[in-house]
C-alpha cells in the first residue's frame, strides 16, 4: 500500500524539500500552505502526477484552519503514515520594544501552537490504527539562547521539549514521535542572517537525511552530524564562557529590518 505524508510549510524551504523527497520515495503527499495556487504550480512544474498529491489551505497559526485541512485530508487521502510540522518563522526581537512582544506571540503561535494543531487531528486515528509518525522540526538554535534571537530560540527549545513530552504520552501506542534539529539550511528563512552559518546545507540534502531518520524511527536527530557535535558542546558550555563567546554576535533582523 502506498504511504501518505502530510507536510505543513509546503510552499518553500525545508517543507517543500521534504515534500519533494517523500514524493520521490513513492509516497502520496498532502501539502499544507496558506497559498494554494503557487504550490499547485510548483508541483506541476516538478512533474508530479496529479493522483499522488493534494494541496490544502490552512494557516498554522489558526488552529481551526489546521483542523479543517486535516479533516479534508482524512476524507480525501486517508490517515497519514507521517505528519511533518515543518512550518515556522524566524524573526529577531528586542524585549525593550513593545512591537516585538507581538512578534514573539506570532512566532510562538506558528512554531509551537501551530505544531500541536498540526498533530492534534491525527493523534487519535493513528493511535487506533496502532501506527504512524509525528515529526517536529526543531533547530540547533533550540539548544541555547542567542542574543537578539530570543523568540526563535525559545520556540525551538519548546519544540524539543514538546515532542519529548508527546513521545512519552504515545509510548506503547505504536505512534512514533521524531524531533529533527536542522543546522543551517539554505532557505529564505536563513538568507538574511548576518552571522556565520557553519556547515550550511541545501534543503534537498537535509530532506534526504530527514527521510532516513524518520523511516528508521529515530526519536531525535541533529542534521548534519557535525552540528550535533557543536550542539553537544554548546549544551555543556558554562554560562560565562557562552556569554563571552556570543556577546558580539550579529543579531537576527527584527521585523523592521534593523
Amino acid at each position: 500500500m502506498v504511504k501518505l505524508v502530510f507536510v505543513t510549510g509546503a510552499s518553500s524551504g525545508i517543507g517543500q524539500a521534504l515534500c519533494q523527497r517523500f514524493y520521490l520515495a513513492g509516497y502520496q503527499v498532502a501539502l499544507v500552505t496558506r497559498h494554494v495556487e503557487p504550490v499547485y504550480t510548483w508541483a506541476q512544474s516538478a512533474g508530479w502526477s496529479a493522483h499522488r498529491y493534494r494541496v490544502y489551505a490552512a494557516d498554522v497559526a489558526v488552529p481551526d484552519t489546521m483542523v479543517a485541512a486535516a479533516r479534508e485530508c482524512l476524507a480525501q487521502q486517508g490517515i497519514p503514515d507521517v505528519v511533518i510540522a515543518s512550518a515556522g518563522i524566524s524573526i529577531g526581537v528586542d524585549t525593550a520594544i513593545r512591537q516585538d512582544i507581538d512578534v514573539m506571540a506570532r512566532v510562538f503561535a506558528i512554531n509551537n501552537v501551530g505544531m500541536a494543531a498540526t498533530f492534534h487531528p491525527f493523534v487519535e486515528s493513528m493511535r487506533q490504527r496502532g501506527s504512524g509518525s509525528l515529526v517536529g522540526i526543531a533547530s540547533v538554535n533550540g539548544i541555547r539562547g542567542f542574543p537578539g534571537h530570543g523568540a526563535y530560540c525559545a520556540s525551538k527549545a519548546a519544540v524539543i521539549s514538546y515532542c519529548e513530552s508527546l513521545r512519552g504520552e504515545l509510548r506503547g501506542a505504536g505512534v512514533r514521535v521524531t524531533t529533527l534539529c536542522p543546522g543551517y539550511i539554505d532557505t529564505p528563512l536563513t538568507r538574511g542572517n548576518r552571522y556565520a552559518m557553519p556547515f550550511l546545507m541545501q534543503p534537498g540534502d537535509f530532506a534526504n537525511r530527514a527521510l532516513h531518520a524518520i523511516e528508521a524511527g529515530e526519536s531525535y536527530r541533529v542534521i548534519p552530524w557535525p552540528m550535533a557535535i557543536v550542539a553537544s558542546l554548546l549544551r555543556v558550555l558554562p554560562n560565562p564562557i557562552f556569554d563571552r563567546l556570543f556577546a558580539g554576535r550579529a543579531r537576527k533582523r527584527r521585523i523592521t529590518g534593523t
